[in-house]
């Protein structure tokens, strides 16, 4: 399923002539600069430069003034799964990890992820049982023995909380 990707999110207007403020979920803002349409193809970028403090500022083609601009202000920008770059060995994008069913390595139905953090030290994958309750395992090899769609995530049952 080529599900939207979220690249970045507007947090505001910058400025009078209609640019905006994004905090960014990716590698910066040279890998956003990669895509020129975002929301299927209903925001076109016309420029993208970085806010030194780990943001970017944007213009695009569609927002004329600060009015407009305010009015993004939440917008999540996506663009189709099938436009990010491949991948290499043991990558991963979160939104391909987001939803996979997780089983333990002795075959016990442990529920699915249902996000992917990361604190400074690595990712971590939320898993919520079937019960509803959750717990959190490192995105470490030793910890999730592997992962793949329609396989789902095998999780080291020393790992498992």
């Amino acid at each position: 399923m080529d599900r939207p990707v979220t690249l970045a999110a507007v947090v505001g207007a910058h400025g009078v002539t209609g640019e905006v403020r994004l905090k960014l979920f990716g590698e910066g803002v040279a890998a956003l600069k990669r895509y020129r349409a975002f929301n299927d193809s209903a925001l076109s970028l016309d420029k993208l430069r970085d806010d030194g403090k780990g943001g970017a500022i944007a213009r695009f083609a569609e927002v004329a003034d600060r009015t407009a601009a305010e009015k993004l202000r939440g917008t999540l920008l996506t663009v189709p799964r099938s436009a990010l770059p491949p991948l290499g060995e043991g990558e991963y994008y979160h939104a391909d990890l987001v939803g996979l069913p997780a089983v333990s390595t002795t075959g016990e139905d442990l529920g699915h992820c249902i996000a992917v953090e990361n604190f400074g030290a690595g990712d971590i994958l939320e898993i919520e049982r079937p019960d509803g309750k959750r717990f959190m395992v490192p995105m470490r090899e030793e910890a999730v023995r592997e992962w793949s769609n329609p396989i789902g995530l095998v999780i080291d049952a020393a790992y498992i909380g």
